[in-house]
């Protein structure tokens, strides 16, 4: 099933350990932007970790963007999921 995000929506904190997740709608696919402490090792782990996220839920195009402070894949994969919810919560 595809979902749409519909409307902007954010999930988590700027605290360490965490992530900020905004999302927005976007009909043409999927931008992702990430900043992280961590990016010069773990860009790909946290990349990876997002694109299953949207896959397993449907999201075929959004504007995505992630600010991690150290957050592990259960994190992001959880927060990524929080902030579809929020952004496709006329979709459901």
């Amino acid at each position: 099933m595809e979902r749409k995000i519909v409307t902007e929506a954010r999930a988590g904190s700027y605290e360490s350990n965490d992530l900020l997740v905004s999302i927005k709608p976007n009909n043409e696919k999927i931008n992702l932007e990430i900043r992280s402490v961590v990016s010069d090792m773990f860009y790909d782990s946290i990349e990876k970790s997002v694109m299953e996220e949207l896959e397993e839920l449907g999201v075929k195009s959004c504007d995505i963007s992630i600010d991690d402070r150290g957050a592990l894949p259960f994190a992001i994969k959880a927060r990524v999921r929080t902030a579809v919810m929020r952004g496709a919560q006329n979709e459901l």
